[in-house]
């Protein structure tokens, strides 16, 4: 499976990562994007990062990182609460220098059923928010990938990126919410946001909850996904999202028998 791995980043949790699966990502040859939630950034110390950060850098393994998200509001319409919401995200966007990660993927957390009526101003807090953070990270080669969620098609997440218009912004289509909680095909989304696409989350499920399956065993289409991509000559990181060692294992089997990143 070594010839997958190379391909993609495995989603590994921060706290994972230091306190167990290390020795096995460096051995494995597995590129790690690590998540870090509100857990991991109130109990570790800035040398505990440091030190997994400088034991990967001396891998040849890329990085990538997925910033907390929950409880968290971007566009928040209250500024006390974008004001944490952008303290939080911060904690993450301060480790950028030392593991140089290629994304960081960040949910803008848009949902209609809860921005009723508010879009614009949502839209208008949540610019401010990523400029915020884009300041942070002049210069530098990592790019901020805005991930859907609860979004039901692009339209939202279309006007937030238009109007960013920065490279170092860019969108993170994650199949299973697309699938699970959205409403448009995989067609629509990459018609209108494959300018933009710089990262794809990578699970299955059943179109009823987020269930975070191997690739085969849900009814998301990624032939169908993987078949655009090569048609519009998209090359995004490749990003798996297993929850247990086994789904992981199953998740590298089945993208092989798929046959999805033949040629990639």
């Amino acid at each position: 499976m070594r010839e997958i791995l190379q391909k993609i980043q495995v989603h590994v949790p921060f706290h994972l990562l230091r306190e167990k699966l290390l020795p096995r990502v460096i051995r494995d040859g597995i590129n790690p994007e690590i998540g870090f939630n509100h857990h991991d950034l109130d109990r570790f110390q800035m040398e505990d990062f440091r030190d997994i950060a400088d034991r990967l850098a001396d891998t040849e393994l890329s990085v990538t990182f997925h910033a907390p998200f929950m409880d968290l509001r971007p566009g928040a319409l209250d500024p006390r609460i974008r004001q944490i919401t952008v303290d939080r995200l911060r904690q993450v966007f301060d480790l950028i220098p030392w593991f140089r990660p290629r994304s960081v993927v960040c949910h803008p957390s848009f949902d209609e059923r809860y921005y009723i009526s508010t879009e614009a101003q949502w839209l208008d807090n949540s610019l401010d928010t990523w400029r915020t953070l884009l300041g942070g990270i002049c210069g530098m080669e990592t790019i901020i990938a805005l991930e859907n969620v609860y979004e039901r098609d692009p339209g939202q997440m279309k006007l937030l990126l238009d109007a960013l218009a920065s490279p170092q912004v860019r969108f993170c289509f994650d199949a299973g919410h697309a699938n699970a909680f959205g409403g448009a095909p995989i067609g629509i989304w990459m018609d209108a946001l494959g300018d933009f696409l710089g990262e794809i989350h990578i699970h299955d499920n059943h179109g009823l909850a987020d269930e975070h399956l191997p690739v085969g065993e849900g009814n998301i289409p990624f032939s169908e996904l993987f078949s655009i991509l090569r048609q519009k000559n998209l090359r995004p990181i490749l990003t798996v999202e297993s929850h247990s060692e086994q789904g992981l294992r199953l998740m590298l089997e089945n993208i092989r028998a798929m046959e999805l990143l033949e040629g990639w």
